[in-house]
């Protein structure tokens, strides 16, 4: 098995009891999760995922896979590129993010399901995305490979997530940010909720994720060519590939 990342003893108990910890913390969090990016985002999160999406190859026309939906934050700017919300499906294993999704995204197709076995067919889909999701995947290997599999021949995947900054200031500020100045303002902006707990642990698997030459190696290993990286404020990391 490829993880992400190791066991977080304090969160949950063992592999396997990961999945159902993350389930039910995203499902009880999905309320509140716009609130949440909005807060953490300061606002710039529709503008760099269509920019992110746009740059990757997305086009109009295109079919779109976007894996770990959520409430549709990726998905949204997706349908506004490609023109047509018939040609974008989320998958999401979160009951309540699925939920949310459907508020926001009534003509987009809904499944639920993991990364890891998506429930669609071979060559299926031209794009595949994945905002800040990656750390949250049982198998990189797996997942990478559902990918290569329901892609065209050609396909992009995009992969977005949040790096641990290099430096080691510039890594302190963002462990004082984002792992105790967004839990703090999301606890005000939802005290009876978990979303303190979600922020928490969203920069523990930040933290503790593998660096990003195994994530290029996995996407390699996988079968996918013209494996690229790109970096915003040593921050924001976009991983692309071909199929």
């Amino acid at each position: 098995m490829n993880a992400p990342h190791p066991v977080l003893q304090h969160r949950y108990g063992s592999a396997e009891a990961r999945e159902g910890f993350v389930k039910s913390l995203f499902d009880e969090t999905a309320p509140h999760y716009d609130r949440i990016d909005r807060i953490f985002s300061l606002g710039s999160g529709p503008w760099y995922r269509r920019r992110a999406l746009a740059q990757a190859g997305l086009r109009r026309g295109m079919q779109v896979l976007d894996v770990a939906v959520g409430t549709g934050l990726v998905a949204r700017e997706a349908v506004r590129i490609v023109g047509d919300p018939t040609l974008v499906t989320g998958l999401d294993p979160s009951d309540g993010m699925l939920a949310e999704a459907r508020r926001h995204l009534p003509d987009v197709r809904l499944l639920k399901g993991r990364a890891e076995e998506i429930p669609l067919p071979d060559a299926s889909v031209d794009f595949v995305s994945m905002g800040y999701a990656l750390r949250h995947v049982a198998d990189l290997g797996a997942a990478f490979r559902e990918y290569r599999r329901v892609l065209r021949p050609g396909g992009t995947v995009l992969l977005l997530e949040i790096g641990v900054p290099e430096r080691g200031a510039a890594r302190a500020v963002a462990r004082t940010y984002m792992g105790g100045v967004i839990p703090t303002l999301c606890w005000l902006a939802a005290p009876k909720g978990r979303s303190s707990e979600l922020m928490r642990y969203y920069w523990e698997t930040i933290e503790a994720c593998v660096p990003a030459d195994a994530i290029l190696s996995a996407l390699r290993e996988s079968g996918f060519r013209d494996v690229g990286l790109a970096t915003d404020l040593g921050v924001f990391r976009a991983y692309t590939a071909r199929a």
